[in-house]
């Protein structure tokens, strides 16, 4: 199950269409269930906050990943990403990357300078210092997809057509594509909820079966949150649903029965 929670926390935030209502605001928090088979296997969260970045207001966000019971004793899972983000145009100033994955373990930072196009990554557990460039409207892994929560004209997507944008993500930066399914209704622990599906390009043979191996649930409405995440893995499937929600800016859209 290595680095199955990088891939879990990539989706966690993903949700994204043309509104006139922004999809999230400080104070939105959200709480999964990640389980394999009949099996808890951690829980994921993500939460917005204001932050003060060089005497800039920013969001603040906050994403976590962790293992709990039997999948801990084997398998232990603690992650923990951040990106502080402009309001205005959700380009990252900042993002905070320290993960502990079965003694597989990352601490770094990265400083983004959107006017020359360049990242300073810092990696405190080598000890090291290295610039990348970057092209313009680059995203880093949480900055991604609090961008495509508010992308324009993805409600006019038709199914088989895809969403590609550029993220910065260990050291490179990378074409990350989003491929639209439909839409279905889900049922889910609140009530039924009209979804948008997606399915992101990822890495065959590794980790995932396929590189459409990863389905991901959005919820059809204002918000754009995800409500279900399902990964079909080489060693069976995984999970992942949306158990709590609280500070959403806008109302969460159920089915009526």
């Amino acid at each position: 199950m290595k680095k199955i929670i990088i891939f879990l926390m990539v989706i966690i935030t993903l949700g994204f269409d043309a509104q006139k209502e922004e999809a999230f605001s400080a104070g939105e928090y959200l709480r999964f269930r990640v389980h394999y088979g009949i099996i808890d296997a951690g829980y994921a969260t993500i939460e917005v906050k204001e932050a003060i970045l060089n005497s800039q207001s920013v969001y603040h966000v906050i994403g976590k990943g962790y293992s709990t019971g039997m999948t801990k004793f084997f398998f232990k899972v603690e992650d923990v990403y951040e990106s502080y983000i402009d309001k205005n145009n959700r380009s990252p100033y900042k993002f905070v990357r320290k993960i502990n994955e079965g003694g597989y373990t990352k601490n770094q930072e990265g400083f983004f300078d959107q006017k020359t196009n360049k990242v300073l990554v810092k990696d405190y557990k080598h000890k090291t210092e290295k610039t990348f460039s970057f092209s313009d409207k680059t995203q880093d892994i949480l900055s991604s997809f609090y961008y495509l929560r508010n992308y324009p004209n993805i409600n006019k997507i038709k199914a088989g057509e895809s969403v590609i944008i550029d993220m910065f993500f260990d050291n490179e930066t990378t074409k990350f594509k989003l491929k639209f399914i439909g839409r279905e209704d889900i049922k889910t622990k609140f009530g039924m909820v009209s979804a948008m599906i997606f399915r992101p390009l990822v890495q065959s043979g590794r980790i995932f079966k396929e590189e459409e191996g990863l389905t991901i649930w959005i919820s059809d409405d204002y918000n754009k949150i995800p409500v279900r995440i399902k990964a079909n893995l080489l060693v069976g499937s995984i999970k992942a649903d949306l158990e709590e929600y609280k500070g959403l800016n806008n109302p969460f859209k159920l089915k009526s029965k």
